[in-house]
């Protein structure tokens, strides 16, 4: 009971942050910036979201093969249908509670596949660790080709909030920072040697060993080609979509290719940090966006553009597979029943 009044809460925590956020990424605009906004999207080419649509589903569909590598390394093979289903319905769960579609993505395939589901989780470790690695790679490439633009953000924020006109006070600034920096991790390093059995020091390590014990198993995978293959194309399908979502909006189709990076990373700690990147995903591409000069009612309305055609793909696709899952697998089910007279 307790536990499920503190996953309630922290939904309604959630929640109420992202329906905060909605409601100040629209409010905090201009009279004359929301009159732009509201133009921009009457104006909006919508047909263009049905390629986006198709492109991110490509990528979906690519999670799902990439994750049937992984466990036919551990001996299974299950259907390519019921792996899709389970994944998007997975997206779907994590729009109604954070961290839901991992375990539901779980049972779901443990149910119609007999997979254990401790095997699973081991798998969705491995997928987490990579798709931390890709990430770190898009980040990577957006400071080394946009340097010119990323990096003078960076420089401004410092420059902001560092760099003053008297030396000292800049020196002492670092100094803060440097000292918070370090007694940050030696008071993390005490309290992991002073508490070691406690619970947040062991979900710490947990995680930690999750992600290394998942990027140790790639070297297991009998099929690494295919599996990194798989890996490259769903990034590459999500920078893809983003470089074409810029062209819904006349004011924001003038971005070039690479601009997709700092876009797309900035989407993605959106996502990491809201469940579906509710409210903030808008938010953090019309910031990415700010660096090339988009007007942040433009940015914002491109931002919501791109977050709703990502949401209606898991909406109405993970919909129908929750629909249809029984369904395709009747006729197993009933051989199952048959096997057993």
């Amino acid at each position: 009971m307790r536990k499920k009044m503190l996953a309630i809460l922290q939904y309604a925590l959630f929640l109420g942050a992202a329906l905060f956020l909605v409601w100040w990424s629209v409010h905090k605009l201009t009279d004359e910036a929301f009159a732009e906004f509201k133009h921009a999207l009457r104006s909006a080419n919508y047909y263009l979201l049905i390629p986006v649509f198709f492109i991110l589903l490509a990528s979906h569909l690519s999670r799902a093969i990439r994750w049937k590598i992984l466990m036919r390394s551990m001996g299974y093979e299950p259907r390519l249908s019921n792996t899709f289903c389970a994944v998007m319905i997975g997206y779907l769960a994590n729009f109604a509670f954070p961290r839901l579609g991992e375990v539901l993505k779980c049972t779901i395939l443990g149910k119609y596949e007999k997979v254990p589901a401790d095997k699973l989780v081991g798998t969705i470790l491995v997928e987490r660790a990579i798709d931390l690695v890709s990430f770190a790679i898009i980040i990577v490439i957006s400071l080394l080709t946009q340097a010119d633009v990323v990096g003078e953000y960076a420089m401004d924020i410092f420059r902001r909030h560092i760099v003053s006109a008297n030396m000292y006070a800049t020196i002492l600034k670092l100094a803060i920072v440097l000292f918070v920096i370090a007694g940050f991790f030696l008071l993390l390093k005490y309290l992991v040697r002073k508490y070691p059995e406690s619970k947040p020091i062991q979900k710490v390590r947990s995680i930690v060993r999750g992600v290394m014990e998942g990027l140790l198993t790639v070297k297991n995978i009998q099929q690494k080609g295919r599996f990194l293959l798989h890996s490259f194309f769903i990034w590459g399908c999500y920078l893809g979509g983003t470089y074409l979502g810029f062209h819904a909006i006349r004011e924001t189709s003038e971005l070039p290719v690479l601009a997709s990076f700092p876009v797309l990373a900035f989407g993605t700690v959106a996502m990491i940090l809201t469940p579906g990147g509710i409210g903030l995903y808008p938010v953090f591409l019309m910031e990415a966006m700010k660096l090339y000069n988009i007007s942040e009612s433009y940015g914002t309305a491109n931002g919501w553009l791109q977050w709703s055609a990502q949401f209606l793909i898991v909406l109405v696709v993970g919909f129908l597979c929750l629909l249809l899952l029984p369904y395709l697998n009747r006729t197993k089910h009933e051989s199952d029943q048959q096997h057993t007279r």
